[in-house]
């Protein structure tokens, strides 16, 4: 069977997927893969629990195994979600600027999509909590969904503003999408056990992202008591994938790895910070993510990606019109950014974005 790889030669800066590849264990673990993993289902369920992962989750966090969900990523359990608790015109609540994806599942069962605003600061997007609560009381959505790091945005909620939005708006299910969790300085993480102290509250988590499994395709969930349905709905007998769980469990256990990988990626988003300050009609702004969204010169886009591509670079440019000047580039390991950097470096200097002599 043949196999479709990637071209090595080239640099994926555009999918957000991580560079740095997994914690070292993953690697034993795929060599120590036997028949009892391949060939049968687990038996986990025997004990009163979903799956090892599940009961590792639970007892990292101090929440009831029940609460914790596993899916195929976490773009699998947000479709659960929405396929569960939306019907037809229906509404989802969700950023302005974010990810595509969060209305097209909304489509797929006629629900209907309210924005709420996501304001350009000087050095970062943000949420603005008192608008939006007040958009939840106009607008009465059935479901909410926060994206905490925001895909493209890279802006984040605070502690503070997500229990005074979720206090303020207690009858609506909400939903926080962390699937950037972990890139930021801060290493608090305090959202799973807030599904305890509020019932209506989902958490949704991947191993795609700060754990570098996207191949994989595992997510999970923490959700609170009244997402009884949903845990009806996500169940599965038979069990998940025994290969990825194992793969999930090494990764989790490996927390210096991780911590130092959050660290680089901190300081790589620097550079990028650093490099844009020096070009003429350039921003990026501040992320707490993997990635960086950056306004580039007026009816630039074209050009640059040309360029990119020919020396073997793919970032994200936009088809959306309101980030038609944008790109979102994802922080790679620095090889990959100083290749990165210089390009785009040659390329704003052919185009006198950048002056010569400054570099």
């Amino acid at each position: 069977m043949q196999t479709i790889q990637k071209d090595r030669t080239r640099v994926y800066l555009d999918r957000n997927e991580n560079q740095f590849g997994p914690a070292p264990e993953c690697y034993s673990i795929l060599q120590s893969i036997t028949q009892n993993d391949l060939s049968f289902y687990s038996r986990d369920y025997t004990r009163g629990v979903k799956s090892i992962l599940s009961a590792t989750l639970a007892r990292k966090n101090d929440l009831p195994e029940p609460s914790i969900l596993l899916s195929y990523g976490s773009e699998d359990m947000l479709k659960q979600i929405v396929h569960c608790y939306l019907t037809g015109g229906e509404t989802l609540l969700v950023p302005k600027y974010s990810w595509w994806y969060y209305k097209s599942v909304a489509d797929e069962v006629g629900g209907k999509i309210v924005e709420y605003p996501v304001h350009i600061g000087e050095k970062t997007f943000t949420y603005d909590i008192t608008e939006m609560i007040s958009l939840v009381r106009s607008a009465k959505p059935r479901l909410v969904l926060l994206a905490s790091p925001n895909n493209p945005t890279g802006n984040s909620l605070s502690e503070d503003d997500v229990k005074l939005f979720i206090e303020k708006c207690s009858d609506t299910m909400i939903v926080i999408d962390q699937a950037y969790f972990g890139f930021a300085d801060s290493t608090a993480d305090v959202a799973p056990r807030l599904t305890l102290q509020y019932p209506n509250l989902a958490v949704l988590r991947t191993f795609s992202k700060l754990y570098a499994l996207a191949g994989l395709r595992i997510g999970h969930a923490f959700v609170g008591k009244n997402y009884q349905k949903l845990i009806a709905y996500s169940a599965r007998y038979l069990g998940y994938n025994t290969v990825s769980e194992q793969l999930a469990l090494a990764a989790l256990r490996d927390v210096p790895y991780y911590r130092s990988l959050a660290s680089t990626v901190s300081k790589e988003r620097e550079r990028y910070y650093e490099f844009f300050e020096t070009a003429r009609g350039c921003k990026a702004y501040r992320s707490d993510a993997n990635f960086v969204l950056v306004k580039i010169p007026e009816r630039d886009s074209e050009p640059l990606k040309k360029h990119l591509e020919e020396a073997g670079i793919l970032i994200k440019f936009f088809s959306e019109k309101e980030f038609a000047d944008f790109v979102r580039i994802t922080v790679g390991t620095p090889e990959q950014n100083s290749r990165l950097i210089h390009e785009m470096e040659r390329h704003f200097i052919r185009t006198n974005v950048l002056i010569p002599e400054q570099h």
